[in-house]
């Protein structure tokens, strides 16, 4: 389980946002994992390489901020 039950009950925003979020952030973690950067490579090594996980994670603790493009 990526976050406790409890946290996801009282989370209050529009879960299809922090969805998004997510799949948008392991993308971008995937991409720079596979360009060898450190940092990526440091993130989900220690995740035991599960990066949506280590993306949702991000996302619903707010360590990356994500927002709506608009055209």
């Amino acid at each position: 389980m990526i976050f406790p039950l409890k946290e996801l009950i009282e989370y209050d925003k529009n879960m299809y946002e922090i969805t998004a979020a997510s799949f948008r952030r392991s993308f971008q973690l995937s991409k720079l994992y596979d360009a060898k950067e450190d940092d990526a490579r440091y993130w989900v090594d220690e995740n035991d390489g599960k990066v949506v996980s280590l993306a949702a994670r991000q996302v619903f603790y707010k360590q990356v901020e994500f927002r709506l493009a608009t055209e």
